[in-house]
């Protein structure tokens, strides 16, 4: 499918094409445990752009510490 059909499709949504794949990325990382190998070939990316996805929802340290008082 081109772009042209892939335009009229999205056309009445409030998101353009590039929105609805970056959003998809991020769902799938999330459903592959982070695996940036994984969405590099899924997705075409290159090893920065996937690790970019896979650090975006990836909790960071601090969320991952318990909580103890000092």
């Amino acid at each position: 499918m081109g772009t042209f059909w892939m335009d009229r499709l999205v056309k009445d949504l409030p998101v353009g094409v590039d929105r609805l794949r970056q959003d998809r990325i991020l769902e799938e990382a999330l459903a592959s445990g982070a695996d940036p190998l994984h969405l590099a070939h899924v997705f075409s990316l290159g090893a920065k752009a996937s690790l970019r996805y896979t650090s975006a929802v990836s909790p960071s340290d601090a969320e991952q510490a318990p909580n103890t008082p000092r």
